[in-house]
């Protein structure tokens, strides 16, 4: 973890101004070997769970939002072969992933919304003999390596049976990747969007057949490892903020030792509801952790900038914390958003109070 520590924070600001090292995050990350995090052994991972896998992703969010990011959705797709009953595929795909040499991303954004009754699926497949011919896009798809990956999306088919997960490769015919989106920041995490046009997925390539069942086991992961994104960042600002305060007279110290309470306390929560597996039928409560979780990084923020003052608008004594700033823009609005949450919280909400009428 040494060496990818000291290349993020020698590279932080370039992976987030520009997209010059988009294509070497991935194999940093794996030439680190933290993708294999809560990977079991014997699938050729290091063992653990996926507690260690947001440990892990908190780690690098530290130091960079960008490649956790990607580390994000590189370890989420690996996540999806382990709980894919398709083990043939996960077998076929899972050395890859893990090595970096194949990029894979999390395409389960609409996903979870329709799920939660937010949005429909986005993305429609006809049967084939063996098979999925589907047509579509996905807006916003992160680790989409210019030099090939593979992502997974939800399919509606047109025959009405069940959404269905799939895995699709960037080389089949009728799958184009778009531009770089031109984001304000993370603009080294390969994100773009995707058109699916006429493009075969063979049954060997199913996830699952079966995504209103399957979605909910495997969305605690998903969303705890998005999550990760916020423990790092609001450590990160945090720290600088508890740094910056000891021995000043700006009387922050108490406040920040409190927020890092409150912090420690909320990942301690995220850990044992995704470790015990509560999150698989309690998803109001993992909802509303991520929310706390996002408001208490936008609360660090605000610290360190009262910690720093009107240095935090000088160029030169930025220590990253501009860079943070932008970061923990992106924190709210990754899907689902916490406006999405709300809304989803407010349906479960009206629909629990109108059963027990």
């Amino acid at each position: 973890m040494g060496q990818l520590t000291d290349w993020l924070a020698a590279h932080a600001e370039q992976l987030d101004a520009s997209n010059d090292l988009a294509e070497s995050v991935l194999p940093v990350l794996a030439g680190a070997q933290v993708l294999a995090a809560g990977v079991p052994q014997e699938h050729g991972g290091a063992g653990g769970d996926v507690r260690d896998a947001i440990a892990a992703i908190a780690n690098v969010a530290e130091q960079s939002v960008t490649a956790a990011f990607v580390f994000w959705g590189q370890r989420c797709f690996i996540e999806f072969m382990l709980q894919s009953p398709n083990r043939a595929l996960a077998e076929r795909r899972l050395p890859g992933l893990l090595a970096g040499t194949h990029a894979g991303a999390s395409g389960l954004s609409n996903a979870m919304k329709f799920l939660s009754g937010i949005e429909q699926l986005q993305i429609s497949g006809a049967r084939q003999s063996d098979g999925l011919l589907v047509d579509g896009s996905l807006a916003w798809v992160t680790n989409l390596r210019k030099g090939g990956f593979a992502a997974a999306a939800a399919v509606a088919p047109t025959d009405g049976a069940p959404p269905v997960i799939v895995a699709f490769d960037s080389h089949a015919p009728g799958v184009q990747r778009n531009d770089d989106l031109d984001l304000i920041a993370l603009r080294g995490s390969n994100t773009a969007s995707v058109r699916l046009t006429q493009v075969a997925i063979a049954s060997a390539d199913i996830i699952s057949d079966n995504a209103p069942v399957w979605l909910p086991q495997v969305r605690p992961a998903f969303l705890g490892m998005q999550c990760g994104l916020s423990i790092g960042l609001a450590r990160a600002s945090l720290a600088r903020a508890e740094a910056i305060s000891v021995g000043s007279r700006n009387q922050l110290t108490p406040r920040v030792a409190a927020l890092q309470t409150a912090l420690e306390q909320a990942v301690d929560t995220l850990l044992s509801g995704v470790h015990d597996g509560r999150f698989q039928s309690q998803a109001p409560a993992m909802f509303r952790l991520r929310i706390q979780l996002a408001e208490l990084v936008q609360q660090a923020l605000m610290l360190e900038l009262q910690a720093m003052g009107g240095r935090a608008y000088l160029s030169a004594e930025q220590q990253g914390f501009a860079r943070r700033w932008r970061e923990s823009s992106f924190i709210p609005i990754v899907t689902p958003s916490l406006t999405q949450l709300q809304s989803a919280l407010a349906q479960f909400d009206a629909a629990k109070a109108a059963a027990a009428a």
